[in-house]
């Protein structure tokens, strides 16, 4: 354990015992001596970015739902209001940290030639974080374009421990070709490292928490650690009590918050496990054991295994696909019983709209509990939403026509100071959803990038001061 003795503590400290390496998340004892009174956002860490794709569109991106402000608030600015049935009502007290763009387009997700006609839904994952046309075969030539966070994390994601960190919630991964001769990577995976390599995305929490701090020695020694009842932080604890003793006080009580958020989280896995594996009915049968049957449950341990990993500074970019197109996947919470992709397709009857609209506002107020958590989390003199950028959004505008005009986009947090929050900015007809990405990409430090995807030029996601609200219309054009 590298140990700098009588000053600080290395930033890159990690904690081992068999089958276990633990990372540390930020503490007083890594700065140098004469250095404390001078922490401050840069010094202790780079901004963080969480990508998460919504499937399927939403409700706001109808042409009556958009008239409802099912999505984007009907004014701009500083000054929107959020009315109840608005997809976006659970986010209400995290609106200073929420930037809404409403009314960008995703052409990139349209047909290029009459045979690609039909195969929306086998290109819009795709094309989410590349804004680039892929290709359609169903052959090892499948291109696309270098995703957004994977931008980020080729420049700076490379001195962390895994410079990126891929997540999904629903089963993909199953290789070769799927319909409308697409090959099934463009479906499955929203991270591209370069416009042929898809990079896999883990759905099993288990698997995440091993890539996190199960790196021991050998992968027989991490078998051992779980066949046992001890907990992974057991396996460390002569490591922890050698720690502690450098530390101060603030510093120790940290260090155990953490060790038992870990221990919290484990615990939580080996429920799922052993519930899973019970014999009693599933209502995911086809799921491995150590998938939750709940959705919510299922999304919230992959947020608590992702502030994990940004606290720790194991990674500082991620990426979440919360669900697949065209799945048939039933939320009760939401009050509605109808299945996923039968409820997007609403034939523009006014009820099941807002039938659809429900289930949106099901699964965007998951978030909420990530913003909470990055919130609660502290790192120097401010806490990781600040610290943060968090995409949400969807290639798709109107499922019921698998069009990609007016797609849902909503920035969160401050990203180090990037981004202002309290926002609402509608763009003109026709902006591609590439320009705030640009934007954002410009934001985040790639200030050589000229274009990314089908950008025309920068979105500003700033809105001019001294103004507090603006009519829609008087912004820009619907």
């Amino acid at each position: 354990m590298p140990f700098i003795t009588g000053k600080h503590i290395a930033r890159r400290t990690f904690l081992r015992g068999m089958g276990a390496s633990v990372a540390l998340p930020f503490l007083d004892a890594m700065v140098p001596a004469g250095r404390l009174g001078g922490r401050n956002v840069a010094e202790v860490g780079a901004t963080r970015l969480i990508c998460v794709e919504e499937a399927m569109g939403g409700a706001g991106g109808n042409d009556w739902g958009a008239t409802q402000y099912l999505f984007g608030p009907e004014k701009v600015g500083r000054d929107f209001e959020l009315l109840p049935y608005s997809q976006l009502k659970p986010l209400e007290e995290f609106r200073d940290y929420l930037t809404i763009i409403s009314n960008t387009d995703c052409r990139m997700a349209e047909p290029y030639v009459p045979v690609e006609i039909g195969g929306d839904h086998h290109r819009t994952a795709a094309v989410f974080l590349t804004q680039a046309h892929p290709k359609q075969t169903q052959g090892s030539d499948l291109y696309v374009g270098v995703s957004l966070d994977q931008m980020q994390a080729q420049r700076y994601g490379q001195d962390s421990a895994l410079p990126s960190l891929e997540l999904c919630i629903e089963a993909v991964n199953r290789g070769g070709g799927c319909a409308y001769d697409y090959h099934c990577a463009y479906t499955d995976s929203i991270s591209w490292a370069s416009p042929s390599q898809p990079l896999p995305a883990l759905r099993e929490p288990r698997a995440v928490f091993e890539r996190l701090f199960g790196a021991g020695d050998s992968p027989a020694d991490r078998v051992a650690r779980r066949r046992t009842d001890l907990s992974m932080i057991d396996w460390i604890t002569t490591e922890v009590a050698r720690l502690k003793r450098q530390l101060g006080a603030v510093d120790r009580l940290a260090m155990d918050e953490y060790l038992e958020d870990i221990r919290e989280i484990e615990r939580r896995i080996q429920i799922v496990e052993l519930r899973n594996t019970s014999g009693q009915a599933r209502e995911l049968p086809e799921a491995p054991a150590g998938v939750p049957d709940s959705w919510e449950e299922h999304m919230q341990l992959m947020f608590d295994l992702q502030v994990l990993a940004l606290e720790a500074d194991i990674t500082r970019v991620i990426s979440l696909k919360s669900g697949v197109d065209s799945s048939n996947r039933v939320f009760p919470e939401s009050g509605v019983t109808k299945s996923f992709h039968p409820a997007t397709h609403h034939g523009n009857n006014h009820q099941a709209i807002l039938e659809l609209n429900q289930i949106n506002t099901y699964r965007l107020s998951a978030m909420r509990y990530l913003l909470e958590k990055l919130k609660n989390t502290r790192e120097g003199d401010t806490n990781l939403l600040e610290k943060t950028a968090i995409v949400w959004g969807s290639a798709m505008g109107d499922p019921n026509l698998h069009n990609h005009r007016r797609c849902p986009l909503i920035l969160m947090g401050h990203a180090s100071g990037a981004l202002e929050g309290n926002l609402h900015l509608k763009a003109p007809l026709g902006t591609p959803m590439a320009n705030a990405f640009l934007s954002l990409l410009h934001k985040l430090g790639h200030d050589d990038l000229e274009r990314f995807g089908d950008s025309t030029g920068e979105l500003p996601l700033s809105f001019p001061r001294g103004v507090t609200r603006a009519t829609a219309t008087s912004s820009s054009s619907s």
